[in-house]
């Protein structure tokens, strides 16, 4: 088989996007406004979400598990919408399979340091991003100089997976969580956790409209495309319908009635048990 041949295989497959929950459809969401020719796979583990409080060791078998089943999917590239996943060894994802592989650290990192002119950036994310200290690092690595504020909001990703955005309570804890950034006179607030762009209204209405945020999933939908058009495996044909499936390791009913809103269309999910890749006897 030529390089021609293998492009136009490739071509057809699918972009697999994995995460704990809800969160990496933001990543779909900003792909498919990109690329809206290519199909995409998709795999929540809504059974063991969230990641944020779990050891990286935990998390990476996870993570091994999601991709170990996506690549009997026929997948491309693999983009690890999660930023407690990535954080928790991107390097052990990539070694794993000999399809690139992306975390979105890096791309929500680089487009803070474009976007902030004081230098002064916040960082929200869960525990286990917090914890790992991974945005510090990679922003300190391009300028030491800067003020990084950082901010664990374990509450958020629960806000966002039981649909409680739009209460007085996701209100109340918001002003708990990021008023102390907002003191610190931040001009920019990566956000570090694919379910946070769900809150993006909410968060933009408690810091104030001065401070821009950052979301990462805008980058990284931008990252693909620049990887996909320059290794000659984008989808060429611009007719026929892009498949997207969805996979879940939980109930499937929260994440469609989430998930639809979101993508502004009806969405049907799969439950799969990972270790032995079945789905249920119903199903």
């Amino acid at each position: 088989m030529d390089n021609t041949e293998e492009q136009l295989i490739n071509a057809h497959k699918a972009i697999g996007v994995i995460d704990s929950g809800v969160g990496g459809l933001t990543v779909v969401k900003e792909i498919s406004k990109r690329l809206p020719h290519e199909s995409i796979i998709y795999f929540g583990d809504t059974a063991r979400m969230p990641y944020g409080p779990r050891s990286y060791a935990e998390v990476r078998g996870f993570v091994l598990e999601m991709i170990d089943f996506l690549q009997l999917q026929e997948i491309k590239i693999l983009v690890v919408a999660c930023n407690s996943a990535t954080a928790a060894g991107l390097s052990y994802y990539q070694q794993a399979c000999e399809l690139p592989v992306l975390g979105v650290i890096e791309p929500g990192v680089r487009a803070a340091l474009v976007q902030s002119n004081s230098g002064r950036i916040g960082v929200i994310g869960t525990v286990g991003t917090i914890n790992s200290s991974e945005y510090v690092k990679a922003l300190r690595s391009n300028n030491g100089s800067l003020h990084i504020v950082t901010q664990a909001c374990p509450l958020f990703v629960l806000l966002v997976e039981n649909n409680l955005i739009a209460t007085p309570e996701a209100k109340k804890v918001a002003h708990e969580y990021l008023d102390p950034l907002v003191s610190e006179n931040i001009d920019s607030l990566i956000l570090g956790c694919t379910h946070y762009p769900l809150m993006t209204d909410l968060i933009q209405e408690v810091v104030g409209p001065s401070i821009k945020l950052i979301n990462s999933a805008e980058e990284i939908a931008a990252e693909v495309e620049s990887i996909l058009n320059n290794s000659g495996m984008a989808n060429p044909f611009e007719y026929g319908e892009p498949r997207h499936r969805f996979f879940v390791s939980g109930s499937p009913e929260p994440f469609e009635e989430v998930g639809s809103k979101l993508l502004q269309r009806e969405i049907k999910a799969y439950q799969v048990h990972l270790r032995n890749f079945t789905l249920p006897a119903n199903d």
